[in-house]
């Protein structure tokens, strides 16, 4: 049966958004539209301020990652880039400590382009800097809908090698690491477009967001014992700890296993492990990729809903 099909119409940001400051600005900084943005880059934005000042001059989002806190600026341009706005991002980010800072615009110039790869080049590995094309699309008479589109993102290898000093600090066991968990953000990124990654680091630990302050997911390799990992890691929460705890009966039944409550002088852990023989080995790596992926998902799940009871009873 033959199909009629539609044409996709590229709309004016300026029918809909007339102007910067008033209606586009005021409309990515609702948390919907934030959300929109944060799924294009792989990191939850949570708003803090609009026209947040530095000096003389106002940075049009204020935002910080949900879970971890670091701060994010958010500038806007419905017009090609130009040097101006340019040098507002630095003044920006530099105002506020921020360790990502997205430049929204229509469109951009070459120069520019090279500009913000420069700076993501030539800044440690805290620092990120994303140039990001934003369009509105329409078929036939429908609503116009919203379309970010990276072009400059952070190198996420590159970066993560030069945070360390030498070349000494990186021995095969580091790039290997390296490797083993940027093959998995690639994994995740293919296979549930939900989890949002940081950047992968040379190191036998990768932390996820749960968007709680209050603890983590903790994900480990352990090619000494040849186990993989799964943790709820509580950097300095006792109560919440006790809380979990005093739940432990429903926690682990919807876990299915019994698991390992760990209680230190500051942070404390509740774990899982299972075997995992030849960890560097590629042709195994997927099976180990899923395990992390599917314990990720189901300690975010039951875990989150304790925690979040917590903090109800808090108020």
């Amino acid at each position: 049966m033959k199909k009629t099909l539609s044409k996709l119409t590229k709309i004016d940001l300026r029918d809909v958004w007339g102007h910067e400051a008033l209606d586009f600005t005021k409309w990515l900084a609702e948390q919907e539209n934030l959300d929109l943005l944060s799924d294009e880059i792989g990191v939850n934005i949570k708003l803090v301020q609009t026209e947040a000042n530095v000096g003389k001059f106002n940075v049009d989002i204020l935002a910080e990652e949900e879970g971890t806190g670091r701060k994010i600026i958010i500038e806007n341009q419905l017009e090609d880039t130009n040097h101006d706005h340019l040098g507002k991002i630095i003044t920006y980010a530099s105002g506020y400590d921020a360790e990502l800072i997205l430049w929204v615009v229509r469109d951009y110039r070459e120069e520019h382009q090279k500009a913000i790869d420069w700076l993501n080049e030539h800044t440690d590995e805290n620092i990120g800097f994303f140039l990001i094309q934003v369009e509105l699309w329409q078929i036939e008479n429908s609503n116009p809908a919203p379309k970010f589109e990276i072009v400059v993102s952070p190198n996420e290898w590159a970066k993560a090698i030069k945070g360390y000093p030498s070349n000494n600090d990186l021995t095969n066991t580091k790039l290997q690491q390296l490797e083993f968990w940027t093959r998995f953000k690639k994994y995740v990124e293919q296979n549930n477009k939900k989890i949002r990654l940081q950047t992968p680091r040379p190191q036998n630990w990768y932390d996820v967001t749960m968007g709680f302050s209050e603890a983590h997911i903790g994900l480990t390799i352990n090619t000494r014992d040849n186990l993989i990992g799964c943790e709820l890691y509580i950097p300095d929460n006792k109560i919440l700890f006790e809380f979990l705890k005093n739940n432990i009966t429903d926690i682990e039944l919807s876990i299915g296993t019994k698991l390992d409550w760990n209680d230190a002088n500051k942070a404390s852990m509740v774990k899982i492990k299972a075997p995992a023989d030849d960890l560097f080995n590629q042709e195994k790596q997927e099976e180990y990729f899923k395990w992390l992926l599917d314990q990720t998902i189901l300690f975010s799940k039951v875990f989150g809903k304790y925690i979040q009871e917590f903090k109800k009873n808090k108020m």
